[in-house]
């Protein structure tokens, strides 16, 4: 869901946004990853504030990460909302945590033990149900910080709020901010809420920990390679030799050989042969025979003398 839509259906088709080149977007598929997961732990513990809290029951789902300017953020919302102004100590800047005005009296229905139903009123809080609503917010807040303790250090604060968004001065109109949508039911009541958080304090935070994920990623990918060429190494066709000892002759007799002729080794019969593949040595083994066929046993070198002496 993008902001400005406000659509209460989550099966709706989501919008198409232009792409501003000038303002190439900063969020890659690691970012929304980090985030995406910080989420899915915040919508259930959002999920159950808000059941026990009302008493019936609730639930909040993640619908859009969005990466937008001040100005784009609050032409998204309502002409009239409950924006809660947000302190996020010791990220430098503030906060916005956005409920619908019907959203926020739906829950001050339930908490004085109401059914929410019916139509609620269009109006700014007065001081009893904005100090309610703010009980709840406060512990959605809670749970937001410990969804992103991993990787993101803030202390969200609710320090004021807002009713006309246009009025809200929270930040510059061009900073970059970092906007999450929500949707919201309870019972048979949708709506859709929003959090905005200062995109440059939260970004530096982001990069290390996509970073983080990413090299442990790969470490996985790495360990998961080498346990598969382990698998597949037990199986695979290896040409081995058992190999003599080398022997120097001089050109002229190599070029003057002929069948019949009787070339001296200078492996002795003390000495092990080597069991060579592709060039290398990994092995020694003494000879001998399995039944009608050549074989050789394998031994430890400084072993072989012994084995060789019982062979004779």
């Amino acid at each position: 869901m993008v902001i400005g839509t406000r659509r209460k259906s989550r099966h709706a088709d989501p919008d198409i946004r232009p792409y501003d080149f000038r303002r190439p977007t900063k969020l890659s598929r690691d970012h929304t990853r980090v985030l995406e997961l910080s989420m899915d732990t915040f919508v259930r513990q959002w999920t159950t504030v808000m059941t026990t809290s009302l008493r019936v029951v609730c639930n909040a789902t993640l619908s859009s990460i969005q990466q937008l300017s001040y100005d784009e953020y609050v032409r998204g919302l309502p002409d009239e909302t409950c924006m809660l102004i947000l302190t996020v100590d010791p990220m430098p800047g503030a906060a916005v945590f956005e409920l619908p005005i019907d959203h926020a009296m739906t829950m001050v229905d339930h908490l004085l033990g109401g059914n929410g139903g019916g139509t609620q009123p269009d109006r700014p809080l007065s001081e009893i149900e904005w100090t309610l609503v703010r009980g709840v917010a406060e512990r959605v807040l809670r749970e937001l910080r410990l969804s992103c303790e991993e990787w993101l250090d803030f202390i969200p604060d609710v320090v004021g709020v807002e009713y006309q968004p246009q009025f809200a001065s929270v930040m510059a109109p061009s900073d970059l901010v970092l906007a999450l949508t929500f949707e919201l039911q309870m019972n048979a009541h949708e709506s859709v809420a929003t959090i905005c958080l200062p995109f440059n304090g939260v970004f530096p935070a982001l990069e290390k920990a996509a970073a983080a994920q990413l090299v442990g990623r790969e470490r996985g990918d790495r360990e998961a390679a080498a346990r598969a060429v382990r698998a597949r190494m037990g199986s695979a066709p290896i040409e081995v030799g058992v190999q003599f000892s080398p022997t120097l002759i001089t050109m002229a007799d190599i070029v003057s050989l002929q069948p019949g002729d009787v070339l001296p080794l200078a492996h002795t019969l003390s000495t092990p042969l080597s069991v060579v593949a592709e060039g290398i040595t990994f092995a020694y083994a003494v000879p001998g025979s399995e039944g009608r066929r050549l074989a050789c046993l394998i031994v430890d070198d400084e072993d072989a003398d012994a084995d060789l002496e019982e062979g004779n």
